[in-house]
């Protein structure tokens, strides 16, 4: 699977399962836009990469939409986009406060929705292209005490089916992955909420038909295939990466 001549962007791609992928993605052949609030750890990927680094806010339209122009500027327009920026603050819709439920909710689906208008006319301009969102098995299966997270997850697919329609005749693809528990810096702080982080540890683990949790490489195989030709004919999907989560 090659994505040589192709531009990527991802966001959130500083850590995690968005430093994986645009490790992966360049690997492929593209040229690639990290996009992250932590600009040494942006920076410290985009040198990896050969790529673009970008400090900003995926929530804030102006930030993004300089964000979106710098690179379109540098590289000549936008293939693929992939959204990994986000972050989980745990708690119910009781115990949650509404400045946490926004803030998730802008980071997780503003920002999806924002790169993606930003990202769609550059696509369509160049004759199609490749979103690929990052859900989450507990959008489809549920959870306890992550409700805003929990929440926003599901309102990314919803937004992944949606967009797949809208732009399908522009021949951009959009599908999502659906990871389960990665190992990332976003699941070793969720853990640390727990009042046993080391048994909280231990229950996601067994809870994986696979009885381990996810790397991020495992995630970013999953979304260089949908960002791909090898996915030609997919689109308005949401792949699960989640080693069994949701059959065991």
């Amino acid at each position: 699977m090659r994505l040589d001549g192709k531009v990527a962007v991802v966001t959130g791609g500083g850590s995690g399962i968005g430093a994986a992928t645009a490790r992966l993605l360049a690997e492929a052949g593209a040229r690639v836009a990290v996009i992250d609030r932590d600009g040494p750890a942006a920076g410290a990927v985009a040198a990896e990469t050969e790529g673009l680094a970008r400090v900003s806010d995926v929530g804030a339209p102006e930030a993004v939409a300089a964000d979106a122009a710098a690179i379109v500027d540098a590289f000549g327009g936008i293939d693929v986009l992939v959204t990994a920026a986000g972050f989980s603050v745990g708690g119910t819709v009781e115990t949650t406060s509404p400045s946490d439920w926004d803030a998730v909710f802008r980071a997780h689906v503003g920002g999806t929705w924002l790169w993606a208008r930003e990202a769609v006319p550059s696509m369509r301009a160049r004759g199609g292209g490749s979103i690929v969102t990052i859900a989450s098995q507990l959008a489809l299966a549920g959870g306890r005490g992550n409700s805003a997270y929990i929440a926003a997850k599901g309102a990314v697919l919803s937004l992944t089916r949606t967009m797949a329609l809208d732009f399908a005749g522009d021949r951009i693809r959009v599908n999502a992955v659906v990871p389960g528990a990665i190992e990332t810096p976003l699941l070793a702080r969720s853990f640390k909420r727990a009042a046993d982080p080391a048994a909280a540890r231990a229950a996601s683990q067994a809870r994986h038909a696979m009885k381990r949790l996810g790397q991020p490489e495992e995630v970013a195989r999953a979304i260089l295939y949908l960002a791909s030709d090898a996915a030609s004919f997919t689109t308005g999907a949401a792949l699960p990466v989640e080693g069994g989560w949701l059959s065991a």
